[in-house]
């Protein structure tokens, strides 16, 4: 029965969208109504605060990816195509005055 409440919860609410408060909001109410022990409480909260890193860093990482397919299929420059452009282009400059120089 916890475990379906549990799988319920996560599913419902969207894991990444918790807060510890709200967790342990809901915790206090399923204790308070009997569905859950007080040692059956603190793991339900540590597991949801788990749960809900996780799925925030998953979500993170998506949306890093989508940034950077966009940027691709932009075919836009990289800060690191930038700058190493930028390193040969004074290199360039820096040799032709050291040519003009001799």
């Amino acid at each position: 029965m916890i475990d379906l409440l549990k799988n319920a919860f996560y599913t419902g609410l969207g894991a990444a969208e918790l807060t510890k408060e709200k967790i342990e909001e809901l915790a206090k109410e399923l204790a308070e109504k009997g569905k859950l022990s007080e040692s059956e409480m603190k793991k339900f909260v540590d597991d949801a605060l788990s749960k809900s890193e996780e799925r925030k860093e998953q979500l993170k990482n998506q949306l890093e990816q989508i940034v950077e397919d966009t940027i691709k299929k932009m075919n836009l420059v990289s800060r690191t195509e930038f700058d190493a452009l930028e390193k040969k282009l004074q290199e360039v400059i820096e040799n032709q005055q050291k040519g003009s120089e001799e």
